[in-house]
């Protein structure tokens, strides 16, 4: 069972953290000095390769079944003006994925990735953090339930995504309380909002945090009371991947924040994870820093939906297929190595 029944056993979970098969890793190693090229001159691709055989306990890892999972939510917070776009773009925003319309769309295909897309209750938004938690446990432990479902028996990669309205915001509050810092240094544009609007994400997260301040600084309360249901959900997802020793591919800023608070206080939690890009948001530079991740690409994206995160991918399957494909010294016939 990927879910979590309750608050406990959410942190029972964090705290019990499978780890990756050191024997598979060892031979995928032994298997990328043996091919016919110099011993690391392939850089972060033999990386890939020894990480994915660590996590599928195999020297020849593949990748046939790849989903990419994005989560729609709504923030109560966006009365404030932190966004360019109203809420309701999140939800034609979800339409436009159903539709085949969105760069998620084309990317997961040209990576050949399943795509889920999981709204969360789009019509009720969580309340606004400035004024009390955003969600309640029950809603809390929905949304990371949700997302946990996402990761089924057979799965070899999870990306994940997400869409939201105003939900670097709630991305910059998570990651000020779990890694320090002002609201300033976590707080960029976002979908493009002007100098005033910033001003008015800083002062709203300052608010949220002031507030919050006295609350047990646990992954679980933090996601609660500063997240929101698709940024809860992409937490539950990662751990649930954890927990059946599924690698993932996290996107921008706000799925990296979303394992935030997690990573503070368990930070071998992103031991499974692969950066899959690094955004044009300000504070994912910083993030991946404190999350100790470097990213795969870095392309100026800033669009979310899990979109540099599924360009990732191809880069993976490059990794695996020279992995796999190529032939040892023995195999050429060259005598020794290079």
């Amino acid at each position: 069972m990927s879910g979590f029944a309750s608050r406990a056993a959410f942190e029972a979970a964090l705290a019990d953290l499978p780890r990756p098969d050191g024997a598979a890793s060892t031979a995928a190693r032994a298997r990328q000095n043996d091919l016919t090229k110099p011993p690391g001159s392939l850089g972060r691709l033999e990386d890939i390769a020894v990480f994915l055989a660590g996590w599928q306990g195999t020297a020849r890892p593949v990748l046939e079944q790849g989903r990419a999972a994005i989560f729609a939510g709504n923030h109560g917070f966006v009365v404030h003006g932190v966004s360019a776009f109203p809420a309701s773009v999140t939800q034609a925003m979800v339409a436009n994925f159903a539709a085949g319309g969105a760069a998620i769309n084309a990317l997961a295909g040209a990576s050949g990735l399943d795509l889920r897309v999981v709204a969360l209750e789009l019509d009720r938004p969580t309340a606004d953090f400035t004024a009390g938690p955003a969600m309640d446990e029950a809603d809390c432990l929905a949304a990371l339930n949700a997302g946990a479902a996402v990761v089924e028996p057979g799965l070899e990669l999870l990306v994940v995504g997400e869409m939201g309205i105003g939900n670097t915001t709630a991305a910059a509050a998570l990651c000020a309380r779990a890694f320090g810092g002002r609201a300033r240094d976590w707080v960029g544009p976002g979908t493009g909002v002007d100098s005033e609007g910033i001003a008015r994400k800083v002062a709203v997260i300052e608010q949220a945090l002031a507030l919050h301040g006295d609350a047990p600084a646990t992954p679980f309360e933090t996601l609660r009371r500063l997240g929101g249901r698709e940024i809860a959900a992409i937490a539950g997802a990662v751990l649930a991947a954890r927990r059946q020793r599924v690698p993932v591919v996290l996107d921008g800023f706000i799925t990296c924040a979303a394992i935030a608070p997690l990573a503070a206080s368990v930070p071998a939690i992103t031991d499974h994870c692969l950066a899959g890009h690094c955004s044009a948001e300000p504070g994912h530079t910083r993030l991946l820093e404190s999350l100790g991740l470097d990213p795969l690409l870095s392309l100026g994206m800033r669009l979310g939906e899990g979109s540099g995160a599924a360009l990732a991918v191809a880069v993976i399957r490059g990794a695996l297929a020279a992995h796999n494909g190529m032939a040892t010294f023995a195999e050429a016939g060259v005598a020794g190595a290079l």
